[in-house]
């Protein structure tokens, strides 16, 4: 296979995001920020972990997205999303951990509410700072189909050292540079590294900070050759404007919430795993 050849061999559906406007409240509508739509046994997600001032206490996530799943349907070209229902998603960023550590597991959460006759627009914890109470801002969605990355591509074919060529069959496949690369579903923009085998690696309780000399090198070699198979990206969130309101991730970096393909058919959202890359 050339270049290109091996590159489609790996193209995969997504839902392209363009969080742009502002929005006006609608119940069990897809939209980022606002007030979350919730049944009423909820309970607001917490994250217990050191905070800037080194105090260990737990702290209300903030509520990031939510999306109407059957307004997804239609972009979602290879239904491995549900049907009906609302997806939301959840993340404490004010520390904004970055997924190496165990530790960080419920720093983000991904609920999925079936019913959404029993839904309503939850209140504000009441120790949660106005910072953290995100304007609403319309989602609009459209399918796209997205290719893997360098990291990723070079790592499925260690033969390939020839990047210039890749990046030229890359941009040709897709066609243009979104300014804004959030999305649901496909391949994940990395900025970084692969991350497959790092959620892998940490879900299993491996502190991923200080490199992975650590990790026995035959756990580390299953990782490396069975976790792209196995895990795969949900949802990624680049930085969000909107006048006066930014949220960025670290520097001008994005988040992305990684499942296993098992967890995602098996609608088990509470094992999602979550990581930040940055510049």
């Amino acid at each position: 296979m050339n270049m290109k050849e091996k590159l489609e061999s790996l193209g995969r559906n997504s839902i392209q995001l363009k969080i742009a406007r502002k929005e006006t409240y609608k119940l069990g509508a897809t939209r980022f920020g606002g007030k979350p739509d919730v049944p009423p046994d909820f309970v607001w997600p917490t994250y217990e972990g050191e905070s800037y001032d080194h105090v260990v206490k737990d702290r209300p996530l903030t509520f990031l997205a939510q999306f109407n799943c059957e307004e997804l349907a239609q972009f979602d070209k290879e239904h491995l999303l549900p049907d009906h229902g609302l997806l939301s998603f959840f993340y404490e960023t004010d520390t904004q951990c970055w997924g190496y550590d165990p530790k960080d597991k419920g720093c983000a959460r991904v609920y999925w509410f079936e019913d959404l006759s029993a839904l309503s627009a939850a209140n504000f914890p009441a120790d949660m700072e106005e910072d953290f109470k995100f304007p609403m801002v319309k989602i609009k969605m459209d399918s796209k189909y997205s290719y893997p990355s360098w990291q990723d591509f070079s790592e499925m074919f260690p033969d390939e050292k020839d990047y210039d060529a890749f990046d030229l069959v890359w941009n040709e496949l897709t066609d243009e540079t979104p300014e804004n690369r959030s999305q649901l579903l496909g391949w994940p923009d990395v900025i970084q590294n692969s991350m497959f085998a790092e959620c892998d690696l940490v879900t299993q309780g491996y502190y991923l900070g200080n490199g992975w000399v650590k990790i026995p090198k035959e756990v580390r070699q299953q990782a490396e050759e069975t976790a792209r198979d196995r895990w795969m990206l949900l949802f990624q969130l680049d930085t969000v404007e909107l006048g006066d309101f930014e949220l960025m991730f670290g520097d001008c970096g994005h988040i992305y919430f990684y499942i296993t393909k098992e967890d995602l058919a098996a609608r088990r959202f509470d094992r999602i795993w979550l990581i930040l890359q940055c510049y």
